[in-house]
């Protein structure tokens, strides 16, 4: 059977996809534990502001890196058998945090072993995306990336639950992962005629690598998911140092944040069902660009700062929705989990290194300034690529439309 023939929409699908996605949430806010108990952390362990970026950027990085594998092995295996084992498997660092707490090296390792908890991204992609069909597929997988929505929980809730005991967030994170992995092993199916790689992993992954377009999405990626990734690991951090707000407040507001960025990605891969995902790409990181310049010049958190980062959160949202519309429509169906190993890599990737450099840039200069104008920067880089060159991509990889751009999917 062809490979990239039209699945039928049916109950199982969105079983499916509703699965997925609370799994997507449940591993995201164990992967995020750390961050809105960042300043905690830092104080209780005396660290400078680059030691608190790099332990809450560790999981970050981990679960970026481990989504290419993820994605590969999910394309030889299933989601049906990486989903559950990747949950219990995440059990196993939420609890190290009940009992390491007092040494920095130790943290740094579990934040290591926590970015398992990152890679589910690169299996719930190839899943859902088997599950329907091409004019659908924007949405759907707009709607399993509301997973990322475990970040916002994680910002407003682990502290919270945390002031009635230390240990208590990690132990409900892993009671609910417990119970998840259970659930998904029964109610997850992969599509019987999904085509099955038989090549080995590395010419796998080495093949998606070959894609022109994969290089092309993994850039527009670290740009739109690496920001909201990067917000939601530094801007309890960054609210709390500039803005002067006590931990929970600042983790709440953090919150807000994510929470809009996941409203907007279901919203992006909906507007790109209908218009070239490229182009609302384009238009969002255009929002983004504008609105970092605002930042930059420290306008006061309520209103100015507010209503800048909310917007910036709604243009994330919406691109990272895009660009993901864009790997369904361009990729073969039997590499997609490679491919969407090696982009959400680097989307996560995108996220690993700006709260790096926000700290290093605060502790040279006590300002966070010029973070914001890299930000708008990069942004508007993409914009005029996603604009330029890649609405010229037709849906499956096609020529482009005369007059286009021409972008030839699958060719480096």
């Amino acid at each position: 059977m062809n490979s990239d023939a039209k699945p039928p929409t049916t109950a199982t699908a969105y079983r499916n996809l509703v699965t997925a996605t609370v799994g997507f949430t449940l591993t995201f806010w164990a992967w995020n534990l750390i961050a809105p108990l960042g300043s905690w952390y830092g104080e209780r362990l005396e660290l400078s502001s680059f030691q608190q970026s790099f332990l809450v950027a560790v999981p970050v990085l981990v679960g970026s890196v481990g989504r290419v594998p993820a994605g590969a092995l999910t394309d030889r295996y299933g989601a049906k058998l990486m989903f559950p084992l990747v949950s219990a498997l995440t059990i196993i660092p939420v609890l190290l945090l009940t009992v390491v707490k007092d040494s920095f090296g130790l943290m740094i390792v579990i934040g290591f072993l926590l970015g398992l908890g990152g890679t589910t991204f690169a299996i719930g992609i190839p899943l859902v995306n088997s599950w329907f069909p091409p004019e659908k597929r924007g949405l759907a997988l707009g709607v399993f990336g509301m997973g990322m929505g475990g970040v916002a929980l994680s910002g407003y809730f682990t502290p919270r639950i945390a002031r009635h005991g230390e240990n208590l967030p990690f132990v409900v994170v892993a009671i609910a992962l417990a119970v998840y992995a259970v659930l998904a092993a029964a109610l997850i199916t992969d599509r019987p005629d999904r085509p099955v790689p038989t090549a080995p992993l590395a010419a796998r992954l080495g093949s998606a690598a070959r894609l022109r377009v994969t290089w092309e999405l993994s850039a527009l990626y670290a740009i739109g998911f690496g920001g909201i990734v990067a917000f939601g690991v530094y801007l309890p951090t960054y609210l709390k140092t500039w803005y002067e707000l006590d931990p929970t407040d600042a983790g709440t507001k953090a919150a807000g944040f994510a929470a809009v960025t996941v409203v907007f990605r279901p919203i992006g891969g909906w507007l790109s069902d209908r218009i070239h995902p490229a182009i609302v790409t384009a238009w969002a990181l255009g929002v983004v660009a504008l609105l970092a310049v605002v930042q930059a010049f420290d306008p006061v958190l309520d209103p100015g700062g507010t209503i800048a980062l909310l917007v910036m959160a709604a243009g994330l949202g919406t691109a990272s929705g895009s660009v993901f519309a864009l790997v369904s429509q361009v990729t073969p169906q039997a590499q997609v989990g490679s491919v969407t190993g090696i982009v959400g890599a680097m989307g996560g990737l995108g996220g690993f290194v700006p709260p790096l450099v926000m700290g290093a840039v605060y502790s040279a200069e006590d300002s966070y300034s010029i973070g914001f104008m890299l930000l708008s920067d990069l942004a508007l880089a993409g914009c005029v690529y996603a604009y330029g060159r890649m609405r010229g991509l037709r849906p499956g990889g096609g020529e482009p439309a005369a007059g286009a751009t021409k972008v030839t999917a699958g060719k480096p």
